[in-house]
């Protein structure tokens, strides 16, 4: 989860989260190459004089033609294969549906067994020592790592979004209308998250906290639960 002044990422806990992380770095340096590039350009520019050839030079008006259109071809062609693999959902491991509400989520576990629950987020009253504030819920997700989890996700009321930062997942909740994404968890771990959409007076009260946990133990975990 984030600390406190953190200006980077999250530590990234799944695959897609560790390429969008890559294709930041990617573009931070396209973009101080070309800052470096156009500075380099002015101090030239305010330093010599100005000639004729300068001033219309067909050649250097070929170049800032061409090699604009070589910087927008290098940050396409990666940022159109994440997208394409954030797409990709193929024989998922386990299918999960989230619902938002005005203001909290509900979960159903429809292709393992009838397991369906709402989940709110934690008073901080009723808060245990050492949990995070405006972050716990009273009922987590549950999900296996190294597992692909394919996530079904729509609204009952206005537009919610379900996005947890640390497994690169952002989807939108749409009254009427079914999205659906997909994460593995790489590593065991709680993961936090929060509505990413402005939803009304209480958008900001209610998180998602997805524990990933060995698929053992999440077997065990479905045989107990009631459903």
């Amino acid at each position: 989860m984030a600390n406190h002044s953190q200006l980077n990422f999250q530590d990234a806990s799944s695959p897609i989260m560790e390429e969008l992380m890559q294709f930041h770095d990617h573009a931070l340096m396209v973009a101080l190459a070309i800052c470096s590039l156009v500075l380099y350009l002015l101090a030239t520019m305010l330093t010599q004089k100005l000639s004729s050839s300068t001033v219309d030079a067909q050649v250097i008006e070929l170049i800032w033609t061409i090699l604009p259109a070589g910087v927008l071809i290098t940050l396409a062609l990666p940022s159109l294969r994440i997208l394409y693999m954030m797409d990709e959902i193929n024989q998922p491991d386990l299918t999960l549906k989230a619902i938002g509400h005005q203001w909290y989520w509900s979960y159903e576990y429809t292709d393992v067994k009838d397991l369906t629950f709402d989940s709110y987020m934690t008073p901080t009253t009723e808060l245990p020592l050492g949990h995070f504030r405006l972050l716990e819920v009273d009922h987590r997700v549950i999900v296996p790592t190294e597992s692909t989890v394919r996530v079904i996700v729509t609204a009952d009321d206005v537009l919610h979004s379900w996005a947890v930062p640390s497994l690169g997942v952002k989807t939108d909740a749409i009254p009427g209308r079914l999205n659906q994404t997909s994460f593995l968890a790489s590593r065991p771990g709680i993961y936090y998250g929060q509505c990413s959409e402005i939803c009304g007076a209480n958008h900001s009260f209610m998180p998602i906290v997805v524990e990933a946990i060995p698929l053992a133990s999440f077997e065990n975990w479905l045989s107990i639960t009631p459903s």
